[in-house]
């Protein structure tokens, strides 16, 4: 991830990203909030004092705050104590497990959106996605709440593009962006 915010260029952070609610700049000071909000669940119980988007936007931010999100949660008893995290009370695994499926999803936003390689570690993604199908199911889903509708994956997607499909974004109307950006490199 912060190779990734750190090759955002200056003149795409009003870029649109696949994930309407952001654009370029927004989706990466969220990206920084989301470690934020880890770290508070860590070490406070709950993501509540920190707000989802973060004030900065840059890579050297995103950094320090992984590096102290991997020291709070560095005590394995936390992954089974109860935490609150946006969605309710849960072990500690099922907020990270959350909040890693969030930053998979707006990594691959970003990715798109930026013209850069959008698939992360398939160690990463395939446990992520076979959690998210199994807590998520198309047949629980309202659209919007908190994922838009499953969109059926291009038969070239690979392990990431599916979890973001999974997700509710469409990859097809991105294809075309990435190709656009690649050329204004």
């Amino acid at each position: 991830m912060t190779a990734l915010l750190r090759n955002v260029r200056d003149d795409q952070h009003t870029l649109p990203t696949p994930c309407d609610e952001y654009d370029v700049k927004t989706l990466s000071s969220h990206l920084i909030g989301t470690v934020g909000r880890i770290i508070a669940i860590a070490e406070l119980g709950s993501p509540d004092s920190v707000s989802p988007i973060a004030p900065e936007h840059d890579a050297e931010t995103f950094a320090r705050l992984a590096a102290r999100a991997h020291q709070a949660w560095a005590d394995d008893a936390l992954l089974d104590k109860p935490v609150v995290a946006p969605w309710g009370e849960s072990p500690g695994r099922v907020a990270l497990w959350g909040y890693t499926n969030e930053a998979l999803v707006h990594g691959w936003d970003l990715a798109v959106a930026t013209g850069q390689p959008a698939e992360a570690d398939p160690a990463l993604v395939e446990p992520t996605a076979v959690m998210q199908h199994h807590i998520l199911p198309p047949a629980i889903r309202v659209p919007g709440v908190p994922f838009s509708m499953v969109i059926e994956p291009r038969t070239e997607a690979g392990p990431t593009e599916r979890l973001a499909n999974w997700s509710g974004r469409s990859s097809t109307n991105w294809i075309r962006s990435i190709a656009a950006n690649k050329h204004q490199r």
